[in-house]
């Protein structure tokens, strides 16, 4: 009976590796739980050590410390706070381009504000009634430029026009009490005494340095408002499912797997988002076109534009253009008078004496010119900065919110397990994620509120090369214009032709590093070589017994 000792411990042996590692003793789910409780959901339910893990439909299939429920509310959980990495990166932009905007608009503000109050402290003094009696042309004057800098549909030459003529017609009577002067007979008088340029060269040169920095300037504007805008309602697209399982792969499935202190390769982080991010990323081409046209328009502003010099001397050039008026009066009169015929006296007696101006004030303009110098150069430093945002916001994303490892880390988490990361980084942009790993991404269908996103920043772009040349564009809403063709919306047809579908019959198969299996297995080719070891090992023993009994 020596038999049974002997078959009895061989049957030990080919048993003991049957499960493999699993054998060991289960490894706490604490770090899970506390991670669990830590994002506010309840720990009842949630096991104290790892269980069996074919329940789960995102995280690999191994050993693992969460349930259905977990998963669920971790990827929603992912969701939510990827979308919230988003909208802060999103912010600083944001404030980046209405801190340039604010300082601008509070420059060129000031600019005018200083021009129309040197206007009323000083021409009361200069011109007397000629000033007091049409105080509403020169309010009005720097209303309608205000409404045209603020961005509405007026056309600058023309109100410019309307300013000299409203104002020679007021002039010309104050400088006339003695004759009874009729609308129709002003009508007359315009259009002889524009002829021969009463205000001298004041309103021609005025017009076109005044237009150039007006349009410069509102585009300028404009510009920062249009990109703080974009930026506010692209970081509120919402995910698609595939990406918040990809996101909650990569955040949250480490923990599942009992690797809390593991951090995803960069590699791996940078292709999830990117997937995620594929049709924020095609905004790069015409937005660095934006920020490129802004830098430009800066330079104008600050070199031939001149705005500290035009803008801030508008009330000077008022003043030249009144005394050019005044010392040509007689000569002008005569004139008007030969064409259009002697008005009729005026019945009602006048003095002139308080009418003539009463003595040269002298007018001065504070220059401004180095506070503009240092916001220019400071938003060129900061445009140039945001230029490239779109396409690195994924590296920015993945090393300072997601904490992903260096990038020649080969103890990462890859997306199964700890380990190396073998697939390459896909490109920027949708058409580039055609084969991306880890994301499904339908090249076919892009986001349209990124593509009229993508539209706004073509018009604003449009708006600011005319700006570059002095030409006028009006300021209305271009959005039903969008046509839904877009920088970055097209790709080959090749590409474009077939819907890229990742179902179990077509997806490329994963190419991860197959990991070294400590602790306890997992669900792979390992565990499953376990029976036919067992069976060969029991042969082995059924041999062993067979050659004791003979």
């Amino acid at each position: 009976m020596r038999f049974f000792p002997w078959g009895f411990w061989l049957l030990c042996v080919a048993s003991a590796p049957a499960r493999g590692d699993s054998g060991s003793k289960a490894r706490s789910c604490a770090e899970v739980r506390q991670l669990y409780g830590a994002k506010g959901f309840s720990l009842s339910g949630v096991p104290q050590a790892e269980i069996s893990g074919e329940h789960l439909r995102i995280c690999p299939q191994g050993y693992t410390c969460c349930t259905s429920e977990m998963e669920e509310n971790f990827a929603n959980k992912s969701r939510s706070e990827f979308e919230a990495m988003m909208k802060e990166a999103g912010r600083s932009v944001q404030t980046t381009l209405t801190a340039q905007h604010r300082s601008f608009d509070s420059y060129f503000q000031d600019l005018l504000n200083k021009s129309e109050k040197a206007l009323y402290d000083a021409f009361p003094s200069m011109y007397g009634e000629l000033y007091t009696q049409n105080m509403k042309v020169f309010k009005d004057l720097y209303s309608e430029l205000r409404r045209y800098y603020r961005g509405s549909n007026i056309n600058l030459e023309e109100a410019l026009n309307e300013f000299w003529t409203r104002l020679l017609e007021r002039l010309f009577k104050l400088m006339n009490p003695q004759y009874h002067i009729t609308d129709e007979y002003l009508d007359c008088m315009v259009k002889h005494a524009e002829q021969h340029k009463p205000f001298g060269e004041v309103p021609r040169d005025l017009k076109v340095k005044a237009t150039r920095a007006f349009i410069a300037a509102r585009s300028y504007a404009q510009g920062f408002l249009v990109g703080s805008d974009v930026v506010k309602k692209v970081s509120q697209v919402s995910l698609s499912h595939e990406c918040t399982r990809a996101i909650m792969k990569l955040m949250y499935c480490p923990h599942c797997r009992g690797m809390s202190s593991v951090k995803p390769c960069n590699n791996y982080c940078l292709n999830v988002v990117k997937g995620c991010l594929a049709n924020q990323a095609d905004l790069n081409t015409e937005w660095k076109y934006l920020m490129d046209s802004l830098v430009v328009v800066a330079d104008r502003l600050d070199g031939p534009y001149n705005v500290d010099t035009v803008i801030g001397t508008i009330h000077m050039r008022i003043a030249e253009a009144i005394s050019n008026l005044q010392e040509n009066k007689d000569s002008i009169t005569a004139k008007v008078f030969q064409g259009c015929g002697n008005p009729k006296i005026s019945t009602k007696g006048s003095s002139s004496d308080d009418k003539k101006r009463r003595g040269k004030v002298a007018l001065e303009a504070k220059s401004s010119a180095q506070a503009l110098e240092m916001l220019v150069l400071d938003a060129k430093g900061n445009l140039t900065a945001l230029k490239t945002y779109w396409i690195t916001l994924p590296s920015s994303l993945c090393s300072k919110k997601v904490m992903a490892s260096s990038a020649a880390d080969d103890k990462c988490w890859n997306g199964m397990t700890k380990g190396s990361y073998l697939p390459e980084v896909m490109g920027d942009g949708l058409a580039n994620q055609i084969n991306n790993p880890e994301v499904e991404v339908d090249i076919t269908k892009p986001d349209m509120t990124i593509r009229q996103q993508i539209m706004q920043l073509k018009i604003m772009t449009n708006r600011l090369g005319n700006a570059n040349i002095g030409n006028d564009v009006d300021f209305q809403d271009a959005s039903d214009d969008m046509s839904g063709s877009g920088s970055g919306d097209s790709c080959p047809d090749d590409v474009c032709g077939k819907r890229l579908s990742k179902s179990p019959s077509t997806r490329q198969p994963e190419t991860h590093a197959i990991p070294k299996q400590s602790g306890h297995g997992i669900n792979g080719a390992s565990s499953r070589s376990l029976p036919s070891a067992f069976l060969l090992l029991l042969s082995v023993a059924f041999i062993a017994m067979q050659h004791l009994w003979r």
